[in-house]
């Protein structure tokens, strides 16, 4: 079965409720972004203090604790499940634009890498290997720029007419 290029033959109805979809999930991964900015300053330093906490400073802004187990186990489960189906339902959509297929293989594929390398990173960060800091912050800013790609590439698609430009693919 031929997928790529189809999004173009999909009805309006379909687009739009696509584009819908699109918007309200970037709205809600954005708000996340928010999120750790407003709490780890999204630097390696406030990384670290998010999970290990920052109970040996003197005179901190905002005092923080270590997680516990259970709570690190919470935010690791719900985080690699979320973001696993984000990215499925994601990827489901960018197989049908037309693409260059090793960018299109890349962005189908490095979300996950990526949700494993920052949550699999959070979890070693907390156990003691400090280093891994870096590594979320790397993953996380690579997952940020696949999920930014793919929805750009989408919505593009979802708006262009084929037929104005001279595809073989009619748009409805």
């Amino acid at each position: 079965m031929q997928l790529s290029g189809i999004i173009y033959s999909f009805p309006k109805e379909l687009k739009l409720f696509i584009a819908a979809f699109l918007v309200v999930l970037s709205i809600g991964f954005y708000t996340g972004l928010l999120f750790v900015g407003e709490t780890s300053g999204a630097e390696p330093t406030g990384i670290e203090e998010q999970y290990l906490g920052n109970e040996a400073d003197i005179d901190p802004e905002v005092m923080k604790f270590k997680k516990g187990q259970y709570e690190m186990l919470s935010i690791i489960h719900t985080h690699i499940l979320s973001m696993s189906f984000i990215f499925f339902l994601l990827g489901a959509i960018l197989l049908t634009t037309k693409i260059n297929n090793n960018l299109k293989l890349f962005l189908l594929i490095e979300p996950f890498a990526s949700v494993i390398l920052t949550f699999g990173g959070i979890y070693f960060l907390w156990t003691g290997f400090l280093w891994m800091k870096y590594i979320v912050m790397i993953s996380g800013i690579l997952m940020t720029a696949s999920f930014t790609a793919s929805v750009v590439i989408i919505m593009y698609q979802l708006a262009r007419n084929p037929t104005a430009i001279g595809d073989t693919n009619k748009s409805t």
